[in-house]
Protein backbone atom coordinates (compact mmCIF):
# COMPACT_ATOMS: atom_id res chain seq x y z
CA UNK A 1 0.00 0.00 0.00
CA UNK A 2 1.37 3.39 -1.01
CA UNK A 3 1.41 6.29 1.46
CA UNK A 4 0.87 9.99 1.06
CA UNK A 5 3.47 11.64 3.27
CA UNK A 6 3.86 15.32 4.16
CA UNK A 7 7.02 17.06 5.25
CA UNK A 8 6.98 20.50 6.90
CA UNK A 9 9.89 22.69 7.96
CA UNK A 10 9.95 26.08 9.62
CA UNK A 11 13.02 27.91 10.81
CA UNK A 12 13.52 29.44 14.22
CA UNK A 13 11.95 32.73 13.12
CA UNK A 14 8.72 31.15 11.84
CA UNK A 15 5.89 30.49 14.31
CA UNK A 16 4.80 26.93 13.44
CA UNK A 17 4.11 24.43 10.70
CA UNK A 18 0.35 25.06 10.85
CA UNK A 19 0.41 27.52 7.95
CA UNK A 20 2.08 24.93 5.73
CA UNK A 21 -0.27 22.20 6.92
CA UNK A 22 -3.33 24.34 6.18
CA UNK A 23 -2.07 25.50 2.77
CA UNK A 24 -1.24 21.94 1.71
CA UNK A 25 -4.74 20.86 2.79
CA UNK A 26 -4.83 17.11 2.29
CA UNK A 27 -5.11 14.22 4.54
CA UNK A 28 -1.81 12.45 4.75
CA UNK A 29 -1.00 8.97 5.99
CA UNK A 30 2.10 10.28 7.75
CA UNK A 31 3.54 13.69 8.57
CA UNK A 32 7.11 14.62 9.42
CA UNK A 33 8.34 18.03 10.48
CA UNK A 34 11.31 20.05 11.63
CA UNK A 35 10.41 23.14 13.63
CA UNK A 36 12.99 25.71 14.64
CA UNK A 37 15.72 24.07 12.56
CA UNK A 38 17.93 26.51 10.72
CA UNK A 39 17.85 26.49 6.95
CA UNK A 40 21.64 26.19 7.07
CA UNK A 41 21.35 22.55 8.26
CA UNK A 42 21.38 19.93 5.51
CA UNK A 43 18.00 18.25 5.18
CA UNK A 44 19.36 14.76 5.92
CA UNK A 45 20.78 16.11 9.22
CA UNK A 46 17.40 17.40 10.40
CA UNK A 47 15.68 14.93 12.77
CA UNK A 48 12.28 15.00 11.04
CA UNK A 49 13.67 14.68 7.53
CA UNK A 50 16.02 11.89 8.64
CA UNK A 51 13.03 10.00 10.09
CA UNK A 52 11.15 10.58 6.83
CA UNK A 53 14.03 9.16 4.77
CA UNK A 54 14.17 6.11 7.05
CA UNK A 55 10.46 5.33 6.67
CA UNK A 56 9.50 6.37 3.13
CA UNK A 57 9.14 3.51 0.63
CA UNK A 58 8.99 2.90 -3.10
CA UNK A 59 5.62 3.99 -4.47
CA UNK A 60 4.98 6.57 -1.74
CA UNK A 61 4.35 10.23 -2.56
CA UNK A 62 6.06 12.99 -0.61
CA UNK A 63 4.28 16.36 -0.41
CA UNK A 64 6.16 19.54 0.52
CA UNK A 65 5.08 23.16 0.83
CA UNK A 66 7.98 24.63 -1.18
CA UNK A 67 11.14 23.50 -2.95
CA UNK A 68 13.43 25.04 -0.31
CA UNK A 69 11.93 22.78 2.37
CA UNK A 70 13.89 19.90 0.81
CA UNK A 71 17.38 21.22 1.48
CA UNK A 72 19.62 23.99 2.69
CA UNK A 73 20.73 25.08 -0.78
CA UNK A 74 20.23 24.19 -4.44
CA UNK A 75 22.72 21.31 -4.33
CA UNK A 76 21.13 19.79 -1.21
CA UNK A 77 17.65 20.09 -2.73
CA UNK A 78 18.78 18.39 -5.94
CA UNK A 79 20.57 15.65 -4.01
CA UNK A 80 17.50 14.89 -1.89
CA UNK A 81 15.07 14.95 -4.79
CA UNK A 82 17.34 12.68 -6.85
CA UNK A 83 17.64 10.32 -3.86
CA UNK A 84 13.86 10.19 -3.44
CA UNK A 85 13.14 9.72 -7.15
CA UNK A 86 15.81 7.01 -7.43
CA UNK A 87 14.13 5.23 -4.50
CA UNK A 88 10.83 5.24 -6.42
CA UNK A 89 9.22 8.04 -4.41
CA UNK A 90 7.12 10.68 -6.15
CA UNK A 91 7.79 14.24 -4.99
CA UNK A 92 4.91 16.71 -5.12
CA UNK A 93 5.56 20.43 -4.47
CA UNK A 94 2.57 22.66 -3.67
CA UNK A 95 1.79 24.89 -6.62
CA UNK A 96 4.38 23.18 -8.78
CA UNK A 97 3.10 19.65 -9.06
CA UNK A 98 4.92 16.38 -9.38
CA UNK A 99 8.68 16.48 -9.89
CA UNK A 100 9.98 13.86 -12.23
CA UNK A 101 11.46 13.44 -15.65
CA UNK A 102 13.92 15.77 -17.29
CA UNK A 103 11.65 18.84 -17.50
CA UNK A 104 10.52 18.53 -13.88
CA UNK A 105 14.08 18.18 -12.65
CA UNK A 106 15.20 21.14 -14.77
CA UNK A 107 12.41 23.25 -13.29
CA UNK A 108 13.32 22.08 -9.80
CA UNK A 109 16.97 23.00 -10.38
CA UNK A 110 15.97 26.47 -11.54
CA UNK A 111 13.64 27.05 -8.57
CA UNK A 112 16.23 25.80 -6.07
CA UNK A 113 18.82 28.16 -7.58
CA UNK A 114 16.36 31.08 -7.35
CA UNK A 115 15.59 30.27 -3.71
CA UNK A 116 19.31 30.17 -2.91
CA UNK A 117 19.87 33.47 -4.74
CA UNK A 118 17.07 35.12 -2.76
CA UNK A 119 18.55 33.89 0.56
CA UNK A 120 21.90 35.42 -0.42
CA UNK A 121 20.24 38.71 -1.41
CA UNK A 122 18.43 38.87 1.93
CA UNK A 123 21.75 38.32 3.74
CA UNK A 124 23.38 41.09 1.67
CA UNK A 125 20.55 43.54 2.39
CA UNK A 126 20.70 42.71 6.09
CA UNK A 127 24.47 43.26 6.20
CA UNK A 128 24.12 46.57 4.34
CA UNK A 129 21.43 47.73 6.77
CA UNK A 130 23.63 46.85 9.74
CA UNK A 131 26.51 48.83 8.23
CA UNK A 132 24.32 51.91 7.72
CA UNK A 133 23.09 51.59 11.32
CA UNK A 134 26.67 51.30 12.64
CA UNK A 135 27.77 54.39 10.73
CA UNK A 136 24.78 56.42 11.90
CA UNK A 137 25.28 55.27 15.49
CA UNK A 138 28.94 56.28 15.37
CA UNK A 139 28.17 59.68 13.84
CA UNK A 140 25.06 60.67 15.81
CA UNK A 141 24.67 58.30 18.75
CA UNK A 142 21.49 56.91 17.17
CA UNK A 143 20.94 54.40 14.38
CA UNK A 144 19.24 55.47 11.15
CA UNK A 145 16.01 54.23 12.76
CA UNK A 146 16.49 56.26 15.94
CA UNK A 147 17.63 53.48 18.25
CA UNK A 148 20.41 53.99 20.75
CA UNK A 149 22.05 50.61 20.09
CA UNK A 150 22.33 47.96 17.39
CA UNK A 151 21.16 45.08 19.49
CA UNK A 152 17.99 44.32 21.29
CA UNK A 153 17.41 46.83 24.09
CA UNK A 154 17.77 45.61 27.64
CA UNK A 155 14.46 44.88 29.34
CA UNK A 156 15.78 46.45 32.56
CA UNK A 157 19.00 47.72 34.08
CA UNK A 158 20.96 44.57 34.95
CA UNK A 159 22.80 46.23 37.85
CA UNK A 160 19.52 47.48 39.34
CA UNK A 161 18.00 43.98 39.08
CA UNK A 162 21.04 42.40 40.79
CA UNK A 163 21.05 45.02 43.57
CA UNK A 164 17.32 44.68 44.24
CA UNK A 165 17.54 40.90 44.34
CA UNK A 166 20.50 41.00 46.73
CA UNK A 167 18.96 43.68 49.01
CA UNK A 168 15.65 41.81 49.23
CA UNK A 169 17.17 38.32 49.30
CA UNK A 170 14.62 37.51 46.62
CA UNK A 171 14.32 34.43 44.50
CA UNK A 172 14.74 34.47 40.73
CA UNK A 173 10.96 34.14 40.34
CA UNK A 174 10.19 36.98 42.78
CA UNK A 175 12.76 39.24 41.07
CA UNK A 176 11.32 38.40 37.65
CA UNK A 177 7.84 39.30 38.92
CA UNK A 178 9.09 42.57 40.47
CA UNK A 179 10.67 43.79 37.22
CA UNK A 180 8.29 42.14 34.75
CA UNK A 181 11.08 39.99 33.32
CA UNK A 182 11.37 36.34 32.50
CA UNK A 183 13.24 34.14 34.98
CA UNK A 184 15.80 33.42 32.23
CA UNK A 185 16.52 37.15 31.86
CA UNK A 186 16.97 37.54 35.62
CA UNK A 187 19.37 34.58 35.65
CA UNK A 188 21.34 36.08 32.77
CA UNK A 189 21.51 39.49 34.50
CA UNK A 190 22.60 37.94 37.80
CA UNK A 191 25.26 35.77 36.11
CA UNK A 192 26.75 38.71 34.14
CA UNK A 193 29.07 40.38 36.63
Amino acid sequence: MFHHIAYYRVSASDPSIEVQRTMMGGSFDQEFSDEGVSSSVKAADRPGFADLLASIRKGDTLYVFAVDRLGRDALDVQTNVRRLIDAGVAVEVRGLGRIGGDVGELLLTLLAQLAELERRKIAERTAAGRQVAREALKATGKTHRGKSSLGRPFAANAEEVREWRKANKASIAKTAEQFGLSPATVKRYCAAR
